[in-house]
C-alpha cells in the first residue's frame, strides 16, 4: 500500500518514540504542529504522490548507542514531516537491518517507502531471488516498495525477476540505479529498451552530466527519477567543502533558501524531471534542514542557468 498521511496527533506520538532516545531532538520536533511537508511529485507509472525529500542510508551502520539514536530520530522525523522515501542497499553493510529494527521499533513501516536494491554478479536468478530475501528479512518486510538492480550489476537477469514480483505483489516498483557517468551509456540502453518505473542518478549542481540525456529521457518515457549524491561525491568531492563559510549568493533569496543545502536541493528540484533526492542524512539537524529545500519556491530555468554560471565562476 502506498504511504499514508498522518494526522497531527500522530504525528506528534511519532516524534516523541524517536526522542525517547534522543534527547537532543527535542528542540527540534518537540512542537505544538507537526512540521509542514515537503511539496510532492507524482511517480508517472500510476501517479502515486512522493514528498521529494527523502534519506539515503550508506551511513546507517551505529556503532554506538548515541549513534543509532540519532538514525532513529531521522527516520522517526522523516514520516513526522510526511517524508517517506527511505533507499537503501545490501551492499550498505549493516543499513538493512538497521532500518528494519529502527522502523520496527517506531512503528512507522507503513508510512514509508522503501527501497532497496539487489545484484547478481554471477548473472544467476538464483543469486538475485536469495539477496531479496534476505533484504526482505533484514527489513521486516514482506513486500518492498521499490527494489532498484544496482549499478546496473546483472541487469539481464533481474529485471524479469522483478516484473514476476511485481506481479505477484511483492515489489511494488522497480528500476536500476547509477552513481557514476562512465555507466550512462549503458544505462541510457536500459532505459530506452527496458519498462521502468524508477531510475536512479547521481546529480548536483557540479555533476551536471545526467542532465544532458538521463534526465531527459526519463522523462519522456515516463520513468521516476531518484537522485542520489546531491551534496557531491566521489567525481565532484564534497560540495560543503568547497563553500566552506562562503555567504549564500542574493538569488538564494528569490527561492526562498536558507542555507546551502536547501540551495542546491532547490537547484537539482528545479528540474522538472526529478521526483525525489535522497541525501544521505543521520543527524536530526540535517533533516529539518534539507526538508526545507522541498519547500516553496523552486528556481525556473533562467535561475538554475544563473546558478550553474556563478558556481561555475565562483567555486568550480
Amino acid at each position: 500500500m502506498p504511504p499514508t498521511p498522518i494526522d497531527r496527533r500522530t504525528a506528534l506520538q511519532l516524534a516523541g518514540a524517536a526522542l525517547i532516545t534522543a534527547p537532543t531532538a527535542a528542540p527540534l520536533l518537540a512542537r505544538d504542529e507537526a512540521p509542514e511537508p515537503p511539496f510532492r511529485r507524482a511517480i508517472p507509472s500510476t501517479g502515486e504522490q512522493l514528498a521529494v525529500i527523502g534519506v539515503g542510508t550508506n551511513r546507517y551502520n551505529p556503532t554506538t548507542d548515541e549513534e543509532r539514536a540519532s538514525r532513529k530520530a531521522v527516520l522517526a522525523g522523516l514520516t513526522v514531516a510526511g517524508a517517506s522515501v527511505i533507499d537503501t542497499a545490501p551492499s550498505y553493510g549493516e543499513s538493512e537491518r538497521v532500518i528494519g529494527e529502527l522502523l520496527a521499533e517506531i512503528s512507522n513501516r507503513f508510512r514509508c517507502f522503501l527501497a532497496t536494491k539487489v545484484t547478481s554478479r554471477s548473472g544467476t536468478r538464483a543469486e538475485g531471488e536469495a539477496m531479496l530475501e534476505t533484504s526482505r528479512q533484514r527489513l521486516r518486510s514482506d513486500r518492498l516498495d521499490l527494489v532498484q538492480v544496482h549499478n546496473l550489476v546483472g541487469t539481464e537477469v533481474l529485471l524479469p525477476l522483478l516484473r514476476e514480483q511485481v506481479a505477484a505483489k511483492r515489489i511494488r516498483y522497480l528500476g536500476i540505479t547509477t552513481s557514476r557517468d562512465p555507466q550512462y551509456a549503458e544505462f541510457e540502453q536500459v532505459m530506452a529498451t527496458e519498462r521502468l518505473d524508477f531510475v536512479q542518478v547521481d546529480y548536483s549542481i557540479a555533476n551536471r552530466g545526467a542532465a544532458e540525456r538521463l534526465l531527459p529521457l526519463a522523462k519522456d518515457r515516463g520513468m521516476a527519477v531518484l537522485v542520489n549524491m546531491p551534496f557531491g561525491g566521489a567525481r565532484d568531492g564534497n560540495l560543503f567543502g568547497k563553500l566552506k563559510d562562503r555567504p549564500l549568493p542574493d538569488f538564494a533569496a528569490e527561492i526562498g533558501a536558507a542555507s546551502w543545502a536547501q540551495l542546491l536541493l532547490k537547484y537539482i528540484l528545479g528540474h522538472t524531471a526529478v521526483t525525489c533526492v535522497i541525501p544521505g542524512m543521520t543527524r536530526l539537524a540535517n533533516l529539518q534542514d534539507n526538508l526545507g529545500g522541498g519547500r516553496g519556491a523552486l528556481p525556473d530555468a533562467a535561475l538554475r542557468r544563473r546558478m550553474e554560471t556563478w558556481w561555475d565562476e565562483n567555486i568550480r
